[in-house]
């Protein structure tokens, strides 16, 4: 039970419940003659470089609202995930923390088999850099073989602006570009990650004229919902695809995007390549 039940706040609450589940001597405290299980009040403050009051204070549901930059050492002194740090935010402002980009070099077997489960509808999975970090049999045979390319090179946003043969398979070019360069705004920024792009928005403005003069015109556009795709292909002729993108685990900073065929003979099509391509765990 509470030590203050008539003040303490659902931030209080869920300070005190998490600062009970820790173990001491796992951060080097001593464990013996507790009372009560977990950390002390006095410990969390001390690992939160804050005062011991204001923290007493916080789960007793007095001394004010607490600012973003307490709450997010509160969140490091007591180790918690990602899904607790929004949580306690929401608790204590009203709002979501600033989203820290991520850098992901890959992915879960468990997801690499959902995009597998997928085939025959293309899905790939990108970070908020439009990098593609995997990819399905389906995907390969309708966008290439990323297996096949230098890592550098596995971003969507480069093979749109500087690999001819993305560029041949559009209807209309000019369009595609124009709202992947909005959407590729919005979820760089979605996730924090505008320093992280500069170095590949640089490249592309002096590589690409077209690059530069759209990301100049500032645009933005939803990066997720749902559309249909249509494109040339080079062996299999026009193919037609219902769009839609998620995000993954709900993470800003990771997305799927799925092509699904529109009609049962573009499924049919792309299943009579996925065998000629090589499997995923092969690449």
């Amino acid at each position: 039970m509470s030590e203050h039940p008539a003040t303490e706040t659902l931030l209080g609450s869920y300070l005190r419940d998490r600062r009970m589940k820790l173990d001491p001597a796992a951060f080097g405290f001593p464990a013996e003659r507790r009372r009560t299980p977990g950390l002390r009040r006095e410990e969390v403050a001390q690992r939160a470089n804050i005062s011991p009051t204001w923290y007493t204070w916080l789960e007793q549901g007095r001394g004010g609202a607490p600012s973003a930059d307490v709450l997010d050492r509160i969140a490091r002194a007591l180790m918690l995930t990602d899904v607790e740090r929004e949580h306690l935010f929401l608790l204590g402002l009203g709002r979501l923390p600033e989203v820290r980009y991520r850098k992901n070099e890959g992915v879960t077997p468990r997801l690499q088999r959902i995009l597998d489960a997928l085939d025959p509808s293309p899905a790939l999975i990108r970070t908020a850099t439009w990098d593609v970090v995997a990819w399905n049999q389906a995907a390969t045979v309708m966008l290439g073989d990323y297996g096949s390319r230098p890592l550098h090179q596995r971003n969507a946003l480069r093979a749109i602006f500087l690999d001819p043969r993305a560029r041949a398979v559009q209807y209309d070019w000019e369009s595609v570009a124009r709202h992947v360069v909005g959407a590729f705004r919005v979820d760089a920024a979605r996730a924090g990650a505008a320093a992280e792009v500069g170095p590949l928005v640089d490249e592309l403005c002096r590589l690409s004229p077209e690059f530069r003069t759209m990301w100049r015109d500032n645009d933005v556009v939803h990066a997720g919902g749902e559309a249909v795709k249509h494109i040339r292909h080079p062996v299999l002729g026009p193919l037609a695809f219902e769009y839609s993108a998620f995000s993954v685990d709900g993470r800003t900073d990771l997305s799927m995007v799925v092509f699904n065929p529109a009609t049962p003979a573009d499924a049919n099509k792309i299943r009579s390549q996925i065998g000629s391509t090589p499997r995923r765990e092969e690449i």
